[in-house]
């Protein structure tokens, strides 16, 4: 049985989830994805009012040789959380500035990172929802790219997936773009070792709910991807990781991990998005990037522990393994992306071919 009716309102064509009710006996279907987001479909927004934005963006565009065209400069306040109306002139300006062969965009800042209760990622994307701030724990509204087939998101959905290109400082996000520029076309080959992704299932119930939608352990050697699947509220010396996924308010020992460029972590909690000073002491998915991942996912304001509101653990790996960018296999990920803020390189494209 499709579990579609419980993940999503209504299911892209050609997609099967199995139901959520129970562990995941076997892996499940996405559908075929050919291409990707690429340079020459990224847009990057820059903060003029921040010298760390301008830095960073700038060192973006170099990294990634982005077209001039498709780099919008203004000024906003520099502080966690917009109000809806500050956001309202800069998504404006946004949508006036970006000509349609723009698929996604990459904010080149760590804050702004929330609006309301809405991430800023978000409110970009699909635009701001304030139904989600009457009740944050509150079922979330389906996004439209959620395991979608297409890799031009905004010529057919009219929407853009947005990242924030966010790190600790300049040199961190440097390092960042360097590991997503190695990433590219760099994993998945014939006879190279194998990259490691590893699901683990702590001891905190109500953040490990997403282990009934763990893969089956073991090697998939076409993508040439070991998957792990553990029950530890530690984390091991591992080396080669791609994907590390887990439940818990703070993930210690994560510098024993041993990161491949373009590899993705994220940990569910309430206030892993809340970038700068996580509420209650959890940890800000900005540690996954300063460990050395590419990419991470956290929620900005207090969403329960709906699944639908955290990176699906097969979909975000099975598109990923397909080619797709780092962006598009996390944005693809999450059914009710409202209150979570994605964050990373978003061009890292390890089993891209072309």
């Amino acid at each position: 049985m499709s579990a579609f009716a419980e993940l999503q309102e209504r299911p892209p064509a050609g997609a099967a989830i199995e139901a959520v009710g129970a562990p995941v006996p076997a892996w499940v279907a996405v559908p075929k994805v050919f291409g990707r987001i690429t340079a020459r479909e990224l847009g990057i927004v820059i903060n003029t009012a921040d010298p760390t934005s301008r830095a960073i963006g700038e060192a973006y565009i170099k990294a990634r040789a982005i077209p001039a065209a498709q780099v919008l400069r203004l000024a906003l306040p520099v502080k966690p959380t917009l109000s809806p109306e500050e956001f309202a002139s800069v998504d404006a300006r946004v949508r006036a500035f970006f000509k349609p062969n723009v698929q996604a965009l990459a904010l080149a800042w760590t804050a702004p990172y929330a609006v309301g209760c809405n991430s800023i990622t978000s409110a970009l994307t699909l635009g701001y929802d304030a139904t989600a701030c009457v009740t944050a724990c509150q079922r979330g509204k389906t996004s439209r790219y959620f395991n979608a087939a297409t890799s031009r998101p905004f010529t057919d959905l009219k929407l853009r997936p947005t990242m924030l290109l966010a790190a600790p400082d300049l040199a961190a996000a440097t390092a960042l773009f360097q590991r997503g520029v190695a990433a590219d076309r760099s994993l998945g080959w014939r006879g190279a070792p194998p990259a490691n992704a590893y699901f683990v299932h702590t001891s905190d119930v109500a953040r490990s709910v997403r282990f009934r939608l763990f893969p089956p352990p073991g090697l998939v050697a076409r993508v040439g991807v070991d998957v792990h699947v553990q029950e530890s509220d530690s984390v091991q010396p591992a080396g080669r990781v791609l994907l590390y996924e887990t439940g818990l308010a703070r993930v210690e020992g994560i510098g024993a991990l041993r990161w491949v460029p373009g590899a993705l972590a994220d940990h569910l909690t309430s206030f892993g998005g809340q970038l700068q000073a996580p509420a209650a002491g959890q940890m800000s998915a900005l540690e996954w990037i300063a460990a050395g991942a590419t990419a991470s996912y956290g929620t900005v304001s207090e969403p329960c522990n709906h699944l639908q509101k955290f990176p699906h653990p097969q979909v975000l790996l099975l598109h990923y393994v397909q080619g797709a960018s780092a962006l598009e296999a996390y944005w693809k990920s999450v059914a009710w992306p409202q209150q979570g803020v994605f964050i990373g390189e978003p061009l890292a494209a390890p089993f891209a071919r072309r």
